[in-house]
C-alpha cells in the first residue's frame, strides 16, 4: 500500500511531537507501579524527569508520588500512567522539594488532581523555585516551555492519612534529608513504602548544601521501622529494605565516621575527598560525586 506525501508529512510531525522520554515501567505488587527514569543528568531529552515515580491505583482512581520535572515531562509520565490503568490520577504527593518532586504540579492540577506536600516541601519549593527554574531553563532549554511553579492544595505538617478506592495512604515527613522537605508515603495494606529522595539505589547519592546527612539517616530509620516488604526509591529500580540499606544507609553512616575521623585528626575540607568511601564504588556516578558529598559532609559536621 502507498502512502500519500501527506500522510506521511503528519505522521512525521505527530512523531517529532510526541515527548522522548524513557521510563521503565515496573510492577511492585498489586496495584503499586513504579516509572523509573534514567540516572543521568536533566536533560531535553528526558524533560528532566530522571527519578522514579510512583503510582497506586485504586478502585476509585489512582495516586501518584512525584508529577515529574516539567510539564512536558509531567505530560510524558502521564502518557506512561496511561498504559498502567484508565482511571484517573486524583492525588499527586509531592515527596520534597527538589525540582523533580513537585515541578511537574501544573500539569496534574489542570487534569483536575488535588496536589498533597509537606509544609517544609511547600516553604522550600517557594524558596528555591526561581533557582530551579533558572537552572532547569540552562539544562533542557525550550523542553521547559509550560512549567509554572504550582503549588499544594492539602499541605500538612508531620503526616497526612488519606483513602482512595478503600486504600489508604500515610505521608510523612520525618525531617530534613537530602533536602528540608523529604517525605515518604506508604500503602500499609500492600506493605509499601515510596521513599523519595530519602532513598537512593544503584546510584550515589547527593550531599548537598541544602543536605543535612545526620538527620537523613534518622528520617531513613524511620521509614524502615515500618519494616516494608517493598520500596519504591527516589533514584534506582523498586528495591528492597536490605538494598536500600545498603546503598544509602551504609553510605552515609561510613561518609560520617570517616570525615569524624579526618576531623579528630585536624585533617581539613580539602583532605575530606580522600576518605574512604571505596566499598561503594560500584554504585553509578560514584566518581562524579563522593568527593564532592565528603566535603559537604566535612562542612556540615564542624557546626554539629
Amino acid at each position: 500500500m502507498r502512502l500519500s506525501g501527506a500522510f506521511v508529512a503528519a505522521l512525521c510531525l505527530t512523531l517529532l511531537s510526541l515527548p522522548a522520554l524513557a521510563l521503565e515501567t515496573v510492577k511492585v505488587t498489586d496495584g503499586i507501579y513504579a516509572f523509573v527514569a534514567e540516572k543521568q543528568q536533566r536533560s531535553p531529552t528526558n524533560l528532566a524527569n530522571n527519578s522514579t515515580h510512583g503510582l497506586n491505583v485504586t478502585a476509585d482512581g489512582a495516586v501518584l508520588v512525584d508529577p515529574g520535572d516539567s510539564y512536558k515531562g509531567a505530560e510524558a509520565l502521564h502518557a506512561v500512567v496511561r498504559k498502567v490503568t484508565d482511571k484517573p490520577v486524583k492525588f499527586v504527593v509531592n515527596a520534597g522539594g527538589q525540582d523533580h518532586r513537585w515541578l511537574g504540579n501544573g500539569y496534574w492540577k489542570a487534569q483536575g488532581a488535588r496536589i498533597i506536600a509537606s509544609k517544609a516541601a511547600v516553604e522550600g519549593q517557594k524558596a528555591r523555585g526561581s533557582m530551579q527554574m533558572s537552572m532547569l531553563a540552562q539544562l533542557i532549554k525550550d523542553a521547559l516551555k509550560g512549567t509554572e511553579p504550582t503549588y499544594a492544595d492539602i499541605v500538612f505538617d508531620k503526616a497526612h492519612e488519606f483513602e482512595l478506592g478503600g486504600v489508604k495512604i500515610v505521608i510523612r515527613h520525618e525531617g530534613h534529608a537530602h533536602t528540608p522537605a523529604d517525605s515518604f508515603g506508604g500503602v500499609p495494606s500492600s506493605k509499601t513504602e515510596f521513599t523519595g529522595d530519602i532513598v537512593y539505589v544503584e546510584r550515589i547519592l547527593g550531599v548537598n548544601d541544602h543536605s543535612k546527612s545526620g538527620t537523613w539517616i534518622t528520617a531513613f530509620e524511620a521509614m524502615a521501622a515500618l519494616k516494608p516488604a517493598h520500596l519504591v526509591p527516589g533514584h534506582g529500580s523498586p528495591t528492597t529494605l536490605a538494598r536500600a540499606k545498603a546503598d544509602t544507609f551504609d553510605y552515609l553512616v561510613n561518609l560520617r565516621a570517616r570525615i569524624k575521623e579526618l576531623q579528630d585528626n585536624g585533617g581539613t575540607v580539602i583532605d575530606a575527598p580522600k576518605v574512604d568511601q571505596s566499598a561503594f564504588r560500584h554504585l553509578e556516578q560514584f566518581q562524579a560525586l563522593a568527593g564532592r558529598n565528603a566535603q559537604q559532609a566535612f562542612s556540615e559536621m564542624e557546626f554539629e
